[in-house]
């Protein structure tokens, strides 16, 4: 492929490869890769005739070392690709952007009626507040998110399937006995700190009426076994030394960094993985995605951090009570048909090369959508007028739709002024809720200068101020 200037616009003119060529070679300048074929199709327009989509986030863009690939969807093909010059050519019908790295004050202006926005964000909320705000998240077409009701849920990403949550725990002799060795009842294992869900706050309380060994840099009281553990990679990898490790212990706090409806991490997986009994806080949902009633055991049940660890001291006394935790490890032990139909009707895998990766998946949704929506018009043209225009679709407030940081114990009155983490996240919530209304206005005023960006802000600011 190679892109050529034409009038005010870039015009790719595709030229076919040879059937040796599996990617183009540098006579053409653009590496393409090989056509992810994805479901097939019978679509059989040439790739000049095929519309563009381009990874507006170059770095998401899923054909690497490729700058561009023919993808064949269910519905239909497109061209995908992460080269920029192409965003104001007619073809180009779709632009996805990674949710972490979309910044109002960067986004693409004027924003052209024809061409769809497509997000894409698995990762924490706190990475991009504005997506929270109604005004952030409906300028997007598509949505692929962890809520449920994203056009593309993600829910499930840290979820290989079943089998993982059947791995064999340690016996609970085994446990005892790293007890007696000095071992607490209750592992925290973070390094990242000051987080909106405000977890340490919480973690500290509870220190006083329980024994928590805290390896990482939160909070920090222990050092691991090993020099070898302190690498994060072991635990990103779940390399085996580490998840030995950590199933000693018969209970983990499992604290997400942001609290989210259906935002769920390895942070409850994980532990559910190895037999370590995860005591969470995170999705106010997450009982609809446990694999039975006992499984987990959740801070925001009890009154107090003391009548927590009331109940943790309890279960390290009583055996046969804390056993029952670890039920759902037994065949026919996973009991919620929720979670089981979800993993089988998801489209996409984890570490499952028999289907896409959620990246190529959610690509090929966008392509499929894309597709509808230009049969839709030209059918819309042909019956001069009789049938109605296509609607765009909207993304709605639900598919992130995450509230305001909140302590992770007490009341915010009683958080005295100059607390880092109520002067970085509370700001930063509502500092992204004015972003994302600037960036709508000016995409209403088909505004095309990002640099008039901070004159909305200040303005919106200034309409605030009045109202207060």
């Amino acid at each position: 492929i190679k892109w050529a200037a034409t009038g005010d616009e870039a015009e790719a003119v595709w030229q076919e490869p040879e059937p040796w060529a599996a990617g183009v070679g540098a006579a053409l300048g653009v590496v393409v890769a090989p056509a992810y074929r994805g479901p097939g199709n019978n679509d059989t327009r040439a790739n000049r005739a095929l519309p563009i989509l381009l990874w507006w986030s170059g770095g998401l863009f899923p054909h690497f070392p490729a700058d561009t690939a023919r993808v064949d969807c269910a519905r239909g093909s497109c061209l995908a690709t992460r080269r920029r010059q192409v965003w104001q050519q007619r073809r180009t019908r779709a632009l996805l952007f990674y949710g972490t790295d979309f910044r109002a004050y960067e986004a693409p202006l004027p924003r052209l009626p024809h061409q769809a926005w497509a997000l894409f964000h698995e990762e924490s909320p706190m990475n991009n507040y504005a997506l929270s705000h109604a005004p952030g998240i409906r300028l997007f077409n598509y949505t692929a998110t962890f809520r449920r009701e994203s056009h593309y849920p993600l829910t499930l990403q840290w979820l290989p399937g079943l089998p993982y949550l059947r791995r064999e725990p340690l016996p609970l002799p085994d446990k005892d006995r790293w007890r007696r060795r000095g071992y607490g009842p209750v592992l925290y294992l973070q390094s990242h700190c000051d987080v909106p869900a405000d977890r340490d706050r919480y973690v500290r309380q509870l220190m006083n009426y329980i024994q928590v060994d805290s390896y990482g840099k939160c909070l920090h009281n222990r050092e691991l076994p090993s020099e070898r553990l302190t690498d994060t990679s072991t635990a990103t990898t779940e390399d085996s030394e580490f998840m030995t490790f950590i199933s000693r212990y018969k209970f983990h706090l499992a604290m997400e960094n942001a609290i989210c409806s259906d935002y769920i991490t390895e942070k409850l997986w994980r532990p559910l993985h190895v037999g370590a009994i995860p005591v969470y806080r995170g999705s106010p949902s997450v009982r609809d995605w446990i694999p039975d009633n006992l499984s987990i055991i959740l801070v925001d049940d009890f009154g107090s951090p003391q009548e927590l660890a009331e109940y943790l001291h309890f279960l390290d006394r009583n055996g046969e009570e804390y056993l029952k935790y670890l039920e759902f490890k037994k065949p026919g032990g996973i009991k919620n048909q929720f979670l089981v139909q979800s993993l089988k009707s998801r489209e996409w895998g984890v570490n499952d090369m028999t289907l896409p990766n959620y990246l190529n998946g959610f690509e090929c949704f966008v392509c499929d959508k894309v597709n509808e929506q230009m049969k839709a018009e030209r059918e819309h043209r042909k019956s001069h007028g009789k049938v109605k225009a296509p609607k765009p679709h909207i993304a709605h407030f639900t598919h992130m739709g995450c509230p305001m940081p909140a302590p992770g114990f007490g009341n915010i009155e009683d958080i005295p002024e100059g607390d880092s983490w109520k002067e970085m996240w509370l700001q930063d919530y509502w500092q992204s809720l004015d972003q994302s209304e600037a960036l709508t206005a000016m995409i209403h005023y088909n505004e095309s200068h990002q640099e008039k960006f901070w004159d909305y802000m200040h303005d919106i600011f200034l309409k605030r101020t009045r109202q207060h």
